[in-house]
């Protein structure tokens, strides 16, 4: 929404002039242009809370086929909303897409983790934040004046949502559904063999089908917990905990801090204004290169190397960017330095918080809980997001640069916890990591007894 921001503003001036032959007033733009903005946020929120409930329901393909109907929708309003001179449907358009773009973050990982080969789980979930990435740098690319960035394009840049849309209906189809959802949830063997033998080939399905099989036997007679049932079950505490942690890490950790203050070290660097958002494609290409360097390392170095090696150096250089634009006046290289704080920052973001979250969410929790702990998580993470960007402003103009400070004790702080707490989860079964969770916190937990990892012969 950065680019056409001038565009529709001036769109919604217009409207209110022929509806009521006056300009709209300052205070009451800035309201409606915060809710389009805003209102994104609280669809996210509602969409996370029932995402799980839908891929329970109608199976995660399922799920992600029927999304796509907010998609569509959303960006025929908001296309139609210049011509007829209804801002309205703007508004209602964004929260569409924050529904389609909540439930997408619920269900698209959970899929992901659930199809992908324990050796190569990590590398395949890392999907989701390469295409998170990869859409923010596209849409910084076609928001350019040169591009969809005109004033008379900008219902067409905001309508550019349905072409995901439609290739993932053409495409999704195609594809079959969750192995372990089909075998566990639904108890239907033959379609889980038959979605087997298509992901991973005639003969090499088996190992991963003994896999589900086993955690088919231990989770037999529970059905899929609700997110209450998450809570209450004594067993998951940690998991819970940890999952709670991440999401809300990270969007609290100061990488919306750092796209906020991007501009400004930009512009003080001596970048002239109408090439700041040149430049800032640098930032957009920085997190797409490191999720994919993320995605190439994740296997061989596992995930709690690279989620605290990533708050570690996030810690470093909210020191280095504090000081930095603390002594901005002393030297005309400081502002330089500056601008490297910043793209450091989004690599080591990228690198490891970024992306490595998501694959943790779907890996400490097995079939019966994990629908429920990615609507926890979504919903932390939407919550997180709006909470940021209330209070945000309040931080930086109380605070200015030393608001750094805050994301450091956040950074430093969840790289602790999860050395000391969270176990490495590479190429472990679903079943030997909740073990280890538990025989790691039995003494903590109220209830014990573990997990029983029974062997299924061929």
């Amino acid at each position: 929404m950065n680019a056409p921001t001038k565009s529709i503003q001036n769109f919604i001036n217009q409207t209110w002039l022929g509806r009521y032959e006056t300009d709209i007033p300052e205070h009451t733009l800035t309201l409606l242009w915060s809710i389009i903005v805003s209102i994104f946020t609280l669809g996210g929120l509602i969409g996370a809370s029932f995402g799980g409930n839908l891929a329970i329901k109608l199976g995660r393909k399922g799920a992600l086929l029927i999304n796509n109907t907010f998609s569509l929708l959303a960006a025929l309003l908001m296309g139609l909303s210049y011509p007829t001179g209804l801002y309205e449907l703007l508004i209602v358009g964004r929260f569409l897409t924050g529904i389609n773009a909540g439930i997408s973050m619920c269900v698209q990982p959970l899929y992901l983790g659930e199809i992908a080969p324990r050796a190569f789980r990590g590398a395949v979930a890392m999907g989701t934040s390469i295409f998170i990435t990869s859409g923010i740098l596209v849409g910084q690319v076609i928001g350019l004046k040169e591009l969809l960035g005109r004033d008379d394009l900008w219902p067409v840049l905001l309508s550019t949502t349905s072409i995901p849309a439609v290739m993932q209906l053409l495409i999704l189809p195609w594809f079959p559904e969750s192995p372990r959802y089909l075998l566990i949830e639904r108890d239907d063997s033959d379609a889980c063999t038959n979605a087997l033998r298509r992901l991973h080939g005639q003969e090499d399905y088996r190992a991963e089908q003994e896999d589900m099989e086993r955690e088919r036997i231990s989770s037999q007679g529970q059905e899929p917990m609700s997110p209450w049932q998450l809570f209450r079950d004594p067993t998951l505490r940690w998991q819970l905990t940890t999952s709670v942690l991440l999401n809300a890490a990270q969007q609290l950790n100061g990488i919306n801090a750092i796209y906020f203050y991007a501009s400004y070290v930009f512009g003080q660097s001596g970048i002239p204004a109408s090439k700041i958002p040149y430049v800032t494609l640098g930032t957009g290409a920085c997190e797409c290169l490191t999720a994919l360097t993320c995605g190439m390392l994740i296997e061989s170095l596992g995930r709690r190397v690279l989620i605290i090696g990533g708050y570690s150096l996030m810690t470093f250089w909210c020191v280095c960017l504090t000081l930095t634009l603390t002594l901005q006046d002393i030297s005309p290289a400081v502002p330089y330095l500056s601008m490297a704080c910043v793209f450091a920052f989004i690599l080591s973001f990228g690198l490891g918080p970024g992306g490595v979250t998501n694959i943790l969410n779907g890996e400490l929790f097995t079939q019966t809980s994990r629908a429920a702990a990615y609507m926890i998580g979504g919903s932390i993470n939407w919550m997180s997001l709006f909470i940021i960007g209330i209070l945000f402003p309040f931080i930086v103009d109380g605070l200015k640069q030393y608001c750094f400070l805050v994301f450091l004790v956040i950074c430093c702080l969840v790289a602790t916890y999860i050395f000391f707490m969270v176990p490495e989860t590479k190429n472990k079964t679903f079943l030997e990591i909740q073990a280890e969770f538990q025989s790691k916190y039995a003494g903590k937990n109220s209830r014990g007894g573990g997990v029983t990892l029974c062997s299924v012969s061929r």
